[in-house]
């Protein structure tokens, strides 16, 4: 028997990734990618949800050996866009692409040299009009009765920022034992250091 609530949003989830996919274009995913695998280091802000995925995508980096950290909105204006320079790639996600928080973080970031890339729904907004790399996502409703919470935009952008780091990693052609070495800890560390 299936449970209607969990029916409708493996649904609707699954036609936000097929619609979010189609939007994507070969070059700026490619884009992106080369962006980030270029990059001296990366940093991303985002603010609710988007931030929240943001903060997994950081760590993704890293784990593909790119120096990457979250900025909060709330320290970037007070000192942390020191960590943004020339070779640094600043990753922005929103689904409306108008955060006020986040404008003017890319304005410090652009002064300071940073290559742009927005991750939003609405690529008329200010945060893609902005951004050197933009790619376009699909959200074809959140699946809360209130069409209000980033419940389905949490999910495309995990997935997008999930493909995105595994094609790094596949580029660069690391290895079970360079990732063991920054992965020592954990069933995954015991797994790749055996022996």
């Amino acid at each position: 028997m299936q449970i209607p609530v969990l029916s409708d949003a493996v649904r609707i989830e699954a036609d936000a990734l097929t619609s979010a996919y189609s939007r994507i274009t070969p070059e700026a995913f490619e884009s992106a990618v080369g962006a980030l695998m270029s990059a001296r280091n990366a940093c991303a802000s985002g603010c609710g949800h988007s931030g929240y995925v943001l903060e997994h995508f950081v760590h993704l980096l890293c784990c593909a050996n790119i120096p990457a950290r979250f900025i909060s909105t709330n320290d970037a204006l007070h000192g942390e866009m020191g960590f943004v320079g020339p070779g640094t790639v600043m990753v922005f996600a929103s689904r409306g692409g108008k955060t006020p928080e986040l404008l003017p973080i890319m304005e410090v970031a652009r002064k300071r040299g940073a290559k742009l890339i927005t991750v939003t729904e609405n690529t008329a907004s200010p945060l893609a009009a902005g951004a050197d790399i933009v790619l376009p996502v699909d959200i074809t409703r959140e699946i809360d009765p209130l069409n209000t919470q980033g419940t389905t935009s949490f999910t495309v952008f995990s997935v997008l920022f999930d493909a995105l780091q595994c094609e790094i990693m596949r580029r660069s052609g690391e290895t079970e034992s360079d990732f063991g070495l920054i992965h020592p800890g954990g069933a995954v560390g015991e797994r790749l250091n055996k022996g």
